[in-house]
């Protein structure tokens, strides 16, 4: 190489490889791990100087003492890119519902300087932010606090201190449980706008103490009676307490034994310590090999935490349900296809940190259940006292093994399945609303690459379609939960509509699958209340004990239902109502979606008319874009854009 081209050359380097592996992140990964290995205890450990708070967290507590008040702090550090865009606002929603104020009324955000936050604006200025800090503060004697307004300002203050830097936060007080508490949702950004780095001691230690000062100095410190009272409640509790917690500490090669306990620093404890392994014993968790001396169990731990949230779930449902009587289960995922279907008696969250929800389901089948929701459901979906259908691990589908069975050389047509079902098998059926349903569950397949629609009403099928479809549907559910809104409108209010209800599929369906007792029996009595209904609107006929419904109901029903809709829309806007025909493409902006009995539609608007198609969930981010719809009797192909692009609905 010359002189020349030396002069020349410029060093050039190429984008950095692994950006979401970059070496901060990997750096705070391995703290993460060992703090939680070493439980935040004061130590040197990897990491241990990176990030704000290290200093500060060496001095938090010294002040506390055995008598000093408790307070719990969860923590979660939020990855806002994986998160997903609308993580903030959807946990801002949660955190002020209705409910948690202290005289039941919703959530109110507040901040530094103000009661009335603007979370919008909280949102759209930590939209670029890298990740987000997220608490729950729970002082033990947060009812005693009173102005919990107060003291979140203060601790947030020592938190400034602490960290150097001022913070941007905001923060909702809930009331809704025996330990009220306050959410804090924090901005990953110092006051300079770069990240904000806090050290993982003081997250895991040093919060959490400064709370504990700020209540001490605020009520005083414990006395011996509260502290107690306080034990003495935890000798017989069936979850993991603090107790355990000290019992698990003092154990010396996998042995409890009383000369430990007799220590001067445990005096005040002993007697509860001393029962409460007596009372393990009793429940098969802990054994006595010899006098003085006790070994407890290693399934003690999640044992006792599981035997705690059971509990827990237990209360959360008595107190759903009031004073009606209900078997209480809790639902479990399984692998036999297990369906329960019932009204919204009440939903909350389980896990409010990590926003993970849960609903409890009155069913049909007379018993009350638990259901844990799949992670960012959105409670909002699911009102109280709406129908919901409720499906744990797949089973194999019945419409799959009737498509399978009906297929000719594997081929399945609609109306060879229609001619089957206007026969004598399912007289109780729309036969076309029984071969609707079968197409909108190949649909499904074919959006998954199992089946392939030849022509209209012609589909090649494999062999092994129920096998293939069970699988799709697990690889759906992801091994969890899948909840179906059936119907927003509570039963008392589906009677008396014009509109296809969830009612009249139960007619339909002679009211198979209903128990005798409980919402079941109730679902009964009003379904008497429909079929009058129906019989004042010319929809149904009574012959004795039995009752005829209209040929094609439900459709009858949805028309009539649209059509007063559209009119409604059309007076409105004074744009002209196009009706959609089976098969018919549609194209136009969508402007609102309109909420009826017979379901959910979207109205499209192409500038001289409007038409309204079936709603789906995944048109609902493009509101006042062009889009695109195919109308196939109840299913529906989604486009997005001016041109036909691909398909997404």
């Amino acid at each position: 190489m010359s002189r020349r081209d030396e002069d020349r050359f410029r060093v050039r380097p190429g984008a950095p490889k692994h950006r979401g592996d970059a070496f901060i992140n990997q750096v705070l990964r391995q703290t993460s791990r060992a703090a939680n290995a070493s439980g935040g205890r004061r130590g040197k450990t990897p990491g241990s100087r990176l990030g704000r708070g290290h200093v500060a967290a060496r001095f938090t507590g010294q002040s506390l003492s055995a008598n000093s008040r408790r307070a719990t702090v969860k923590v979660r550090l939020v990855y806002l890119k994986q998160a997903g865009a609308r993580s903030t606002v959807t946990h801002l929603r949660y955190i002020e519902r209705e409910g948690v104020g202290r005289d039941g009324e919703p959530g109110r955000a507040y901040s530094t300087a103000t009661d009335e936050a603007d979370l919008a604006a909280f949102e759209e200025r930590g939209r670029g932010d890298r990740h987000q800090f997220r608490f729950i503060v729970s002082p033990e004697d947060g009812a005693e606090l009173g102005d919990l307004h107060t003291y979140t300002r203060h601790l947030m203050t020592r938190m400034e201190a602490d960290l150097g830097t001022r913070l941007d936060w905001v923060a909702v007080d809930h009331w809704n449980t025996d330990n009220p508490h306050t959410h804090i949702v924090l901005r990953g950004k110092d006051d300079t706008g770069r990240d904000l780095i806090i050290a993982q001691a003081y997250l895991t230690r040093g919060l959490r103490e400064r709370a504990a000062e700020l209540a001490t100095e605020w009520l005083g410190p414990r006395t011996e009676q509260e502290i107690h009272r306080t034990l003495a409640r935890e000798v017989e509790q069936e979850r993991w307490t603090s107790l355990d917690r000290t019992l698990q500490r003092e154990a010396v090669g996998g042995q409890v034994r009383v000369e430990r306990l007799n220590e001067p620093r445990l005096h005040r404890q002993r007697e509860m310590l001393i029962g409460r392994l007596q009372h393990l014993q009793r429940m098969g968790l802990a054994s006595q090999p010899q006098t003085g001396a006790w070994v407890i169990h290693v399934e003690a731990e999640p044992t006792l935490r599981a035997m705690g949230e059971r509990g827990d779930i237990i209360r959360t449902m008595q107190r759903a349900m009031g004073g009606t009587q209900r078997e209480l289960t809790v639902f479990e995922p399984g692998e036999d296809g297990r369906v329960i279907v019932g009204r919204v008696a009440a939903k909350g969250l389980a896990d409010e940190l990590y926003d993970k929800g849960y609903l409890i389901v009155d069913g049909t089948d007379g018993k009350a259940h638990y259901v844990a929701l799949p992670p960012r459901s959105e409670l909002e979906r699911y009102p109280t006292g709406s129908i919901v259908e409720v499906k744990g691990g797949a089973g194999v589908r019945v419409a799959d093994e009737t498509i399978a069975a009906l297929a000719v050389d594997g081929l399945y047509r609609t109306d060879q399945h229609l001619a089957v079902a206007q026969g004598p098998i399912a007289p109780h059926r729309d036969p076309h609303e029984v071969v609707a349903a079968h197409v909108r569950r190949l649909e499904a397949l074919r959006r998954a690459g199992i089946v392939e629609r030849i022509a209209e009403g012609l589909w090649r099928v494999p062999g092994d379609l129920p096998e293939r479809g069970r699988q799709y549907d697990s690889r759906r559910l992801g091994g969890g939960v899948a909840v179906e809104l059936k119907s927003h409108l509570p039963i008392e209010r589906q009677t008396h509509v014009i509109g296809a209800t969830w009612l009249d599929q139960q007619l339909i369906g002679g009211g198979r699958g209903l128990g005798a007792m409980g919402f079941g029996g109730e679902v009964r009595d009003t379904l008497r209340q429909r079929t009058d209904f129906l019989v004042e609107q010319g929809l149904a006929e009574r012959r004795g004990q039995r009752v005829i419904l209209a040929p094609n109901l439900l459709a009858t029903l949805r028309s009539r239902e649209l059509a007063k809709a559209a009119r409604d829309i059309a007076a409105e806007t004074g744009l002209e109502h196009r009706l959609v025909t089976d098969g018919q493409r549609v194209a136009g902006i969508y402007r609102r979606s309109v909420l009826l009995a017979s379901g959910r539609y979207a109205m499209l608007d192409d500038g001289m008319g409007f038409s309204l198609v079936p709603w789906k969930p995944v048109i609902e981010q493009r509101m006042g874009q062009q889009i695109a719809v195919t109308v196939r009797g109840s299913n529906v192909s989604w486009e997005i854009g001016r041109m036909r692009g691909p398909t997404v609905g």
